[in-house]
């Protein structure tokens, strides 16, 4: 996918930080897991200091306007890292395409063998970032949070949970497989962290629920 224009400089220097080398097309991925967020304390703490706010006005949102998927080199992007980093057995061909592999979709507790009923999630939605800041954004900004693979940001997932969650934040949309919420609630509240984006009201509260389930929300 061709980036746009701004975006160019800000993904190179994304490849540079975040590119894990990927195996050859006949080679077997190890499983991993989505980048570790905060503590279930820790969370809690930074839940506290998120900005409660209404949300922004759509106006101008487009998916486009956050570039991605970003080119990683050896005709692999983002998307294609994330498919063979959250699956087993994962085979891709001569143009980095993942073909096949066994995943857990984590949202539902689905284990998919197809590459085309895995999607790749951003954990916290484009369209909720656009609403609780991300309007204000520069272009490149944007581009490596659509792209990062450092926050828990993005996880493989069957394609049906993806389609069902759309931009929902966790107050009209929670995994199904409630033993997810302690870890999608803290990721949730890690990346808001991160990217000084606010919540809303009965989003915070949908929040402090989910930490609920966390084995230890309370203390280290």
């Amino acid at each position: 996918m061709l980036l746009a224009s701004p975006w160019r400089s800000a993904a190179t220097a994304l490849t540079a930080v975040l590119l894990i080398p990927l195996a050859g097309s006949s080679a077997t991925a190890s499983p991993v897991t989505l980048p570790e967020p905060s503590a279930g304390w820790i969370a809690r703490n930074e839940l506290a200091e998120l900005v409660v706010a209404k949300p922004h006005a759509m106006t101008g949102y487009s998916p486009a306007r956050f570039p991605h998927w970003a080119d990683l080199g050896d005709s692999c992007d983002v998307r294609e890292h994330v498919l063979m980093r959250d699956g087993n057995d994962v085979l891709r061909d001569s143009r980095c395409r993942v073909v096949s592999g066994r995943w857990l979709s984590e949202y539902d507790g689905k284990r998919l063998t197809s590459a085309g009923a895995m999607r790749v999630d951003h954990l916290v939605p484009l369209a909720d970032a656009w609403r609780s800041g991300a309007d204000t954004w520069p272009v490149a900004k944007r581009g490596k949070f659509a792209n990062d693979l450092v926050a828990p940001q993005l996880i493989a997932v069957s394609a049906t949970s993806n389609r069902a969650k759309g931009g929902r934040n966790p107050a009209r949309w929670r995994p199904p497989l409630r033993s997810f919420w302690c870890m999608y609630g803290r990721a949730w509240v890690d990346v808001k962290t991160r990217y000084k984006l606010t919540v809303t009201a009965p989003e915070k509260t949908a929040l402090d629920g989910m930490l609920d389930t966390c084995p230890d929300p309370q203390h280290p």
